[in-house]
């Protein structure tokens, strides 16, 4: 491998962390609120969210990906950037899980805390940030970092609907080009494993200093 064909990997590698960051940001915001909503007294946002969830978790990535960059262009002609419709396909569909597995994390917290933050007097804003959020947190940490982990993955999906320029479309690139699959393929893997992983690591640091918080 040269200098040229590394270059071309980290600029793939840039457009995969970009793509995850803004997915992290954005999809993390919109998963937030619906958790809250899923858990909300008023049946009706329980219902619409929980209609959102299950929707959305029944579409393959792929369809959404290709409906949010080809969408706008045949109802408005309007044609949207590939890092714009591959965030905001990413967004909708990470949204969707993160948000159950942290309504799971919200409703697994004790009742008798729930109970206790009532008796204090506190508003539900104020149960929900000072009492019950912290001890979710703890609870959802690991599963909330796996399905970052396959958020980091599912970007190359986006190389193959809408030709977003992330790692796995420069590795395929360069093997269409030079014909060495295990070389470039190969270097993709060990690159996308070198951003996962420190993940998997900061969780488990995370968990450790939040049991023992909690001993």
């Amino acid at each position: 491998m040269n200098w040229q064909q590394a270059y071309f990997l980290l600029q793939g590698l840039w457009g995969t962390i970009v793509l995850s960051l803004l997915t992290f940001l954005f999809g993390g915001i919109l998963a937030f609120v619906l958790a809250l909503t899923r858990i909300s007294p008023l049946v009706p946002l329980r219902f619409l969210a929980a209609t959102y969830i299950q929707i959305i978790q029944g579409i393959p990535l792929l369809v959404i990906m290709g409906i949010c960059y080809f969408g706008p262009a045949i109802v408005g002609g309007y044609d949207m950037p590939a890092l714009a419709a591959a965030t905001l396909a990413m967004t909708v569909y990470s949204a969707a899980f993160l948000a159950d597995i942290w309504r799971s994390a919200l409703q697994a917290v004790p009742k008798p805390q729930w109970e206790a933050a009532e008796c204090l007097g506190l508003t539900r804003w104020q149960r929900m940030r000072q009492v019950i959020i912290p001890q979710a947190i703890r609870i959802s940490t690991p599963p909330t970092v796996g399905f970052m982990v396959q958020i980091i993955k599912n970007t190359s999906i986006a190389s193959l609907v809408i030709g977003y320029s992330e790692l796995g479309y420069f590795a395929k690139l360069l093997n269409n080009s030079t014909f060495q699959p295990f070389l470039f393929f190969g270097a993709a893997a060990a690159l996308y494993f070198i951003i996962s992983y420190p993940l998997s690591v900061g969780s488990r640091v995370l968990e450790r200093k939040l049991n023992a918080a909690n001993r």
